[in-house]
């Protein structure tokens, strides 16, 4: 898994233009929270899709980017959470345990 950190609000237009091209991703994890690491764990031991950009944010650094996430996304802020960009708009969130590989790779080949 090559996580891309996502460390600036400003990465958030370069994701969306990339979108119109290749599917983007966006891992929202707590570094305090158990289930955001089995999580974390389980996405990075699953098969990530070279089609798609995998982004990562630390929400405990950079709660700032995750605001402006659910503002330009318009998406509940939820830990961990993740977002499938395509076309510039998010087009799948989910979030806990219900967050698996298979899902995104299914999903941003459709």
């Amino acid at each position: 898994m090559n996580w891309i950190p996502l460390t600036t609000e400003d990465q958030l237009v370069l994701i969306k233009e990339k979108s119109f091209s290749i599917p983007q991703v966006i891992f929202k994890h707590s570094t305090r929270c158990s289930t955001s690491s089995m999580v974390l764990n389980r996405l990075e031991r699953a098969e990530a899709p070279a089609t798609i950009d995998f982004y990562y944010l630390d929400l405990l650094a950079h709660r700032n980017i995750s605001n402006k996430i659910a503002e330009d996304f318009q998406v509940y802020h939820e830990s961990p959470q993740v977002l499938l960009i395509r076309n510039g708009e998010c087009v799948y969130d989910e979030s806990h345990m219900a967050i698996t590989m298979d899902e995104l790779a299914s999903l941003s080949a459709a």
